[in-house]
């Protein structure tokens, strides 16, 4: 099995074509939503925690309205976690400083908020992903103006990893077969093992490339018809992007807090 197939990225063009409320809508419309999102999410300060709750309902409802199944995000979100946890690992060492009415150490609080914003921010953009399907979303992306060459490279970088995934695997099966059984590799063969990898996959790519240029790819992303917006991708972009500027302008979690507190009290 190899690792495109571990992390479930065939998985991902199978739920983008899915045929549910939210892969109707345009994928314009929610590719800015995701990014006005994501901007909202990144501007917010270091220490802020509370305030970022509220924004997963936004990557819920994709993944709720759209049917994707939880566990292929949080896998995907797993993989992608240890540079997260690179990032904000050495604030609790660099920043000691007392914050809060609790004391807390400031760089605990900072790796949490990192963390936080890793989760909204990498669950929205597979949410994206996995509601839209990665062709419809570059093709998208070309009518919003976005460069053909950026369009093409992200297609091919998406693709890419499928043949570095199966020339990895054979790779893999090969050094099984020929090793004893149950008895693991050294480290030092890893490194020829990486760069016979990456000369592998590099000469398949240009197989492919070759390929599709023979088929007549000229570098166009092409779609089988070009969908109009429609009143129900505006209040899509319109309701969401509401929702993120007073969720930004307002804490809704502490509002929220205090009301349930003055409703108990």
């Amino acid at each position: 099995m190899g690792v495109a197939d571990w992390i479930g990225l065939g998985q991902m063009d199978e739920l983008g074509r899915m045929d549910t409320p939210m892969h109707r809508i345009d994928a314009r419309a929610k590719a800015c939503v995701t990014v006005a999102f994501i901007v909202v999410v990144m501007s917010f300060p270091r220490y802020e925690i509370s305030a970022l709750v509220p924004f997963l309902f936004y990557p819920l409802v994709l993944v709720s309205l759209g049917r994707i199944p939880g566990r292929h995000i949080v896998r995907k979100i797993w993989v992608a976690s240890p540079f997260a946890l690179a990032v904000g690992l050495f604030n609790p060492f660099f920043d000691r400083q007392p914050y809060g009415p609790l004391g807390v150490a400031g760089g605990w609080v900072s790796f949490a908020s990192v963390l936080l914003r890793f989760l909204l921010t990498v669950g929205a953009a597979l949410a994206l992903v996995a509601c839209t399907g990665m062709n419809r979303l570059a093709a998208g992306l070309g009518r919003m103006g976005v460069p053909r060459v950026f369009v093409v490279q992200l297609l091919f970088l998406y693709r890419y990893l499928f043949v570095v995934s199966d020339e990895g695997g054979k790779m893999l099966r090969s050094v099984e077969m020929r090793s004893e059984k149950g008895r693991p590799l050294r480290f030092r063969p890893y490194g020829s093992l990486l760069g016979t990898l990456l000369l592998r996959s590099m000469d398949r790519a240009e197989r492919v490339y070759r390929a599709m240029v023979a088929r007549g790819f000229d570098g166009e992303v092409r779609e089988l018809g070009r969908p109009a917006i429609r009143f129900e991708d505006i209040l899509f972009v319109g309701v969401w992007l509401a929702f993120f500027i007073i969720a930004r302008v307002w804490n809704l979690a502490d509002g929220l807090g205090l009301l349930l507190t003055g409703i108990w009290a």
